[in-house]
């Protein structure tokens, strides 16, 4: 009997497994990563209703287009208001503006916050102009911080009227302290550092300082924040129209659907309030899965 040689190992080579193996561990990692980017998925939903929500609208979000008050039909899913306007238009029509304000809010907040925040910071302890400008801005934005957000567009709004770049501005103003405060803290931590003391024993100058070594270092925390201003924003925004002082109908905005619907959930018809609630808790919740997400990804 002629036994195979042990070191022939062609025909375990020839085995189909042997070639599968190696993309395992790469569908392993993708899915992976699939996983680990999910909670992004969410916030890109709210994003992408805040561009395509007036196409999808499946008729005039200004308009009226049945009998006031009909619940929920074939011909109107989300039912109608007390005014004949189909609320699933509206409620998808009001993604863009509302999703729109929401974001200038926060990039105009978090810019200011951190230039205000950088310059309380880096040289508020100091004298000359340039400190008591730098230490002014710190009081400032302690005194803004410590009026309530409602309070402050509200009176903002009174003055120069309801449309939504005056809302976009105020609302802006009155969260920005968040974002200051934040950045003048992180600033102060920061630019004791050693590397910030040997480019200082260097011959840089504070400015060089400041925008090179201090700023990057320091703002990570101030955009991982920018979240969260995200939904304070959505929220504020629709607060200001259910009070009254927001952006007024027949404009589709979250904020006003909730004020004439307020009225018909006390008598029983619950629709037209309903689904703009749905809708702006479904976006601050996206906004919150993007801050974990931030968090997690720094601590890591």
């Amino acid at each position: 009997m002629v036994m195979a040689p042990l070191s022939d190992t062609s025909a375990l080579s020839e085995s189909p497994f042997s070639e599968a193996a190696p993309d395992t561990p790469r569908r392993t990692g993708a899915i992976g990563r699939m996983r680990e980017y999910a909670p992004l998925i969410p916030f890109a939903i709210v994003l992408l209703l805040a561009i395509l929500g007036p196409m999808l609208a499946p008729q005039s979000a200004t308009m009226v287009v049945g009998t006031p008050s009909t619940p929920p039909t074939g011909d109107h899913w989300f039912g109608t208001d007390a005014n004949g306007f189909d609320i699933l238009s509206r409620t998808l029509t009001a993604f863009r503006l509302d999703i729109v304000i929401a974001i200038c809010v926060t990039l105009l907040a978090t810019m200011a916050g951190i230039a205000i925040g950088s310059l309380a910071g880096m040289y508020g302890s100091r004298g000359g102009p340039l400190g008591m400008v730098a230490a002014t801005l710190g009081r400032t934005i302690d005194l803004v911080q410590a009026m309530p957000v409602m309070i402050g567009g509200l009176v903002i709004v009174s003055f120069f009227g309801r449309n939504s770049v005056v809302i976009a501005l105020a609302l802006a103003l009155v969260v920005m302290p968040f974002q200051g405060r934040l950045m003048r803290t992180e600033v102060l931590r920061t630019r004791t550092d050693g590397f910030v003391t040997a480019a200082r024993m260097s011959g840089e100058s504070e400015t060089r300082i400041l925008l090179r070594h201090v700023i990057p270092n320091a703002c990570a925390p101030v955009l991982e924040n920018a979240s969260a201003i995200f939904g304070m924003a959505i929220i504020f925004c629709a607060g200001l129209g259910f009070l009254g002082v927001g952006i007024p109908t027949p404009a589709a905005e979250w904020g006003n659907m909730l004020a004439a619907g307020a009225s018909d959930a006390a008598v029983g018809r619950w629709w037209p309030a309903l689904f703009p609630v749905l809708a702006l808790a479904y976006s601050v919740w996206a906004a919150s899965k993007v801050t974990t997400f931030v968090s997690r990804r720094r601590r890591s």
